[in-house]
């Protein structure tokens, strides 16, 4: 079995700020990590290839320094890397991203056919959710989203079971291999990475290809092929705490604080309705 995770290197979010001519992340001096939901996705592959043989390829779109991300994933059991770094790539939305990983992924499995391609549901850096599913529709592979659970693998039948959470619960869903599953943090706990996994992680060989790697249409690519823009971009307003109405004393008058207050705010919900035509 050969499974194919695409990661991406994110900013820590914790530690993001926005600049406001751009409207774009600060990534200068701040700290680069995997993206969670993508390692989750990794050490899920790795134990599948444990349970019923083959091997875990990772593939990343991002700078050089992108190069760390991948052998993370190393570390915790793949057993080889891709980056496709290009200034070619830059500025790249997630039509134009999942348009690129879906022909490196096409050109890896040309070498060793692909039986499923896992990702994170989401990168904590943007939040969209769309890559993973907009790579699966060029590759033309089954889609299984917000995966919680492989409930069943079945390589020579090619079929696949799990659950995918929904609102308000859970399904259980299966379909045909190949597949691409988005997943989520409660899918697995990645490992700690033991040492030999560390030191192979560090001498080994991180591929790197550019866009003439994978004959890629330039109009496609980075801004040239990335319809969205960001108009407008800004951080929520501070929110104050409410009154505080305090009972340790006299519980009559805090009580008739709180009714004159809620009442006062209620009727300022009212007025700002529209009326209705009584004519």
């Amino acid at each position: 079995m050969h499974i194919v995770c695409c990661v991406k290197q994110v900013p820590d979010t914790a530690q993001v700020k926005i600049d406001p001519h751009t409207n774009t992340l600060v990534r200068s001096g701040v700290e680069s990590i995997g993206n969670p939901y993508d390692l989750v996705a990794v050490e899920a592959a790795v134990r599948l290839t444990e349970k019923h043989g083959g091997q875990v390829t990772v593939v990343s779109m991002g700078p050089p320094q992108a190069d760390a991300a991948l052998r993370e994933c190393l570390a915790l059991g793949a057993k080889q890397a891709f980056l496709l770094a290009d200034r070619a790539f830059a500025g790249a939305d997630t039509l134009a991203t999942g348009y690129t990983l879906a022909r490196a992924i096409e050109k890896i499995a040309a070498a060793e056919p692909v039986d499923l391609v896992m990702c994170g549901k989401q990168a904590i850096d943007g939040d969209t959710a769309q890559t993973g599913p907009g790579t699966a529709t060029r590759l033309g592979y089954t889609l299984f989203t917000y995966v919680s659970e492989i409930i069943s693998l079945d390589p020579e039948k090619k079929i696949i079971r799990v659950r995918r959470e929904v609102e308000g619960g859970s399904e259980i869903i299966e379909g045909r291999l190949p597949a691409l599953l988005t997943v989520e943090l409660t899918l697995a706990v990645p490992r700690y990475a033991s040492f030999p996994e560390l030191l192979r992680s560090l001498r080994q060989e991180v591929k790197t290809w550019g866009a003439a790697d994978l004959d890629i249409a330039p109009e496609r690519l980075g801004l040239k092929g990335s319809p969205t823009s960001v108009r407008e971009i800004f951080a929520p307003p501070v929110r104050t705490g409410g009154p505080v109405f305090d009972i340790s004393g006299d519980k009559g008058k805090a009580v008739t604080d709180f009714l004159d207050a809620f009442f006062k705010q209620e009727g300022k919900l009212l007025e700002e309705l529209p009326l209705k035509d009584k004519g």
